[in-house]
């Protein structure tokens, strides 16, 4: 691939200069903490704030697989892998919740 083509495709990618993909993930991933330890620092409670901190954390992982470990891009079994380590243990932990909290 030429040169000129390389420009033409990321000059078509509207997008700040100064803020990479990556970067913008890690200043998401960073909000979603501040939340989550807000959360627990205030002394909220309850099950259907419990369960949205775990899909915070769900929604976390998976971030972290896409952008950091490059799995966006990857076809096939390992980014199946993945979303399934992420959303069994998610799927039993918070159906450990909601049977805890009757």
């Amino acid at each position: 691939m030429s040169a000129a083509r390389v420009a033409d495709r990321s000059a078509a990618r509207p997008q700040a200069a100064w803020l990479r993909p990556c970067t913008r993930v890690y200043l998401i991933l960073l909000a979603l903490t501040l939340v989550t330890f807000g959360i627990g620092a205030a002394g909220l409670g309850g099950l259907t704030l419990s369960l949205a901190v775990l899909g915070l954390a769900l929604v976390k992982g998976q971030m972290v697989g896409d952008y950091f470990m490059g799995l966006k891009w990857v076809r096939g079994p390992w980014r199946w892998v993945v979303a399934l380590w992420l959303l069994v243990p998610g799927a039993l932990i918070g159906v450990a919740f909601t049977l805890a909290s009757r």
